[in-house]
């Protein structure tokens, strides 16, 4: 199935607030995220001038290369280096309009001389972590299990069926089709904790926008189901909006259980779970499946070694990090009198924030990187781009 990582404009964000933070060079985030130079400085420039919109594609325009620097500037900028080792290529460049009245070259050439004549200092590194990626093409069972609601249908009593179904991305073994009244969340984590007390816990579980798994306009989609998942130590991924065809796998087995469990439907909610129960039963451990070669989803699947814990674990952020408990109205009390929106599906969770410096701090939520805080103003951003949360 094809997924989409991440866009331009969710790298760029992550970009400027690796740039703001001070902790690399701009050649380690060139390397880091596979850009030029001359990239990184239009980024650079266009965040200053326009901010986050700035970043926004747009057409691209030929660029002229600046001609070879006179041999006199690039001797005084290697001697201002060396007098002054710890000079960056913008307070040299600052310094040569002093010394010549013509046209100096700009910080990005005085930043390659620097590093063309070996005089960059090595600096230490701060490991950068990095969110855990979507599984594409799981390799084994319980790597990625897809859930999602099929498609409401109506029942002989007029009433609506909405079933609830669970499989295993890589053995297709269908762990549940249970049929609801409705997409809430209650009877929806009572299935989910049905099936991982039976089947363990997958590392990832692959689901769509609607609700209760994901809410688009929230910071990282997070919903109160997507935050539990997170506690039990697994990692919610979604698909993009509109983009079905994202979990095709699941979606193709959504089609068999229409045609075989809806048509007709049960007369309430009751019959009809047998109609579902007898589909599950026939699609696990009857019906060969082509993917397979043929074989049943059940003579592939193994049940995972990871078992579920009624108890959620507490979580010990690092000693470096800042931790606040977010209050009743989805957010965070920062400086004693000041308010920073977070989401309302965290009430009551903590949050650690981990400062980059120049105000930037990351904010997670125990693994997870919900995005970055500025404190310039008390906003957070998530990678997306489009999120920004203002101080209340």
């Amino acid at each position: 199935m094809a997924w989409i990582e991440t866009t331009k404009m969710e790298q760029k964000i992550e970009f400027i607030n690796e740039w703001r933070s001070g902790n690399y060079s701009i050649s380690e985030l060139c390397r880091q995220f596979d850009i030029s130079r001359p990239t990184a400085y239009k980024y650079i420039k266009r965040y200053h001038a326009e901010g986050i919109e700035g970043l926004e594609e747009r057409s691209r325009n030929h660029l002229t290369h600046p001609a070879k620097i006179p041999s006199t500037i690039e001797v005084r900028i290697i001697f201002h280096r060396k007098q002054h080792p710890r000079w960056g290529g913008k307070k040299i460049w600052k310094y040569l309009h002093k010394e010549f009245r013509e046209e100096v070259p700009s910080i990005s050439t005085v930043n390659r001389v620097i590093k063309r004549n070996g005089l960059v200092i090595p600096k230490k590194r701060r490991r950068r972590v990095k969110p855990l990626n979507p599984i594409f093409d799981p390799k084994k069972c319980n790597e990625v299990w897809s859930a999602d609601f099929k498609g409401k249908f109506k029942l002989g009593n007029k009433r609506y069926c909405h079933p609830l179904t669970i499989a295993d991305s890589y053995s297709r073994f269908v762990f549940s089709a249970k049929g609801l009244y409705g997409e809430k969340f209650k009877p929806t984590i009572l299935e989910f904790r049905r099936v991982f007390r039976e089947f363990g816990l997958p590392l990832q579980i692959h689901t769509d926008n609607g609700g209760p798994f994901g809410a688009v306009q929230a910071v990282k989609r997070l919903t109160r189901l997507a935050v539990w998942f997170i506690e039990l130590g697994i990692e919610p991924v979604y698909s993009d909006p509109a983009s079905p065809q994202q979990n095709g796998r699941h979606e193709r087995m959504h089609r068999d259980l229409k045609g075989d469990a809806t048509r007709p439907p049960g007369y309430n909610l009751r019959t009809q779970q047998r109609k579902l129960n007898k589909f599950v039963n026939e699609y696990n451990y009857e019906r060969p499946h082509e993917a397979l070669d043929l074989e049943t989803p059940g003579s592939i699947h193994e049940y995972s070694p990871r078992p579920f814990k009624e108890k959620i674990e507490e979580w010990v952020y690092p000693a470096d990090c800042e931790v606040r408990r977010v209050t009743k109205n989805g957010a965070l009390r920062w400086k004693s009198t000041q308010w920073v929106m977070v989401s309302t599906s965290l009430i009551d969770k903590h949050v650690g924030l981990e400062e980059l410096g120049d105000g930037i701090w990351r904010i997670y939520f125990r693994q997870k990187l919900l995005g970055y805080f500025d404190e310039s103003n008390r906003r957070i951003m998530d990678e997306i781009g489009r999120l920004k949360r203002n101080c209340m």
